[in-house]
């Protein structure tokens, strides 16, 4: 069996003057999402042996906060330019690349690519509460965490993960909910 740990960036800067959308910073409240569910991964004891990552500023910057606080700083991330802007199907090619011998791997990167991959590998069926959440939103710093019944990650295809867990920050502090207008 394998587990993917899908996560998302932490909420970025929009204020932030840069030329490229690619530099873009994470602010406050992304910093404070991704200590949230850093932590909250390490409470659970989950492992992971590899991360793969975007290296766009706001996943770097996500990850830099994320792994002190995951307990993962021996890992050192394996940045691949794939994953910025990447549709499903180039996420899974990545995963399929980049999983090598490891059974956890932790990707993290961008919407919408990321919550197309985990409904692409959850198969709808009906009751799926955690389903149900990541399609209404993937909310950045979300951590989804997938279970697959394979041996190789090569065998990585649609249709064959399970949810574990579906965490995000807004469930361990309710004051990073979105504001209500």
């Amino acid at each position: 069996m394998k587990t993917l740990t899908i996560l998302r960036h932490a909420k970025s800067g929009w204020d932030a003057p840069v030329e490229r959308d690619f530099d873009r910073p994470i602010n406050a409240r992304g910093r404070r999402g991704a200590e949230l569910v850093g932590q909250y991964l390490k409470r659970q004891g989950l492992p992971v042996e590899r991360i793969v990552a975007s290296p766009a500023v706001r996943v770097t910057e996500t990850l830099d906060i994320f792994q002190p606080a995951a307990g993962l700083v021996a890992i050192e991330p394996h940045w691949d330019r794939r994953i910025y802007l990447a549709s499903a199907a180039t996420l899974m090619e990545v995963v399929r690349d980049t999983g090598g011998d490891a059974d956890h791997v932790l990707i993290a990167g961008h919407n919408p690519g990321l919550e197309d991959l985990i409904l692409m590998l959850v198969p709808e069926s009906a009751g799926d509460a955690l389903r149900a959440e990541v399609e209404e939103k993937l909310p950045t710093s979300a951590l989804a965490r997938l279970e697959l019944d394979i041996d190789d990650w090569h065998a990585l295809e649609a249709g064959q993960a399970r949810f574990a867990l579906f965490i995000r920050p807004r469930d361990l502090d309710p004051a990073l909910s979105p504001a209500i207008d």
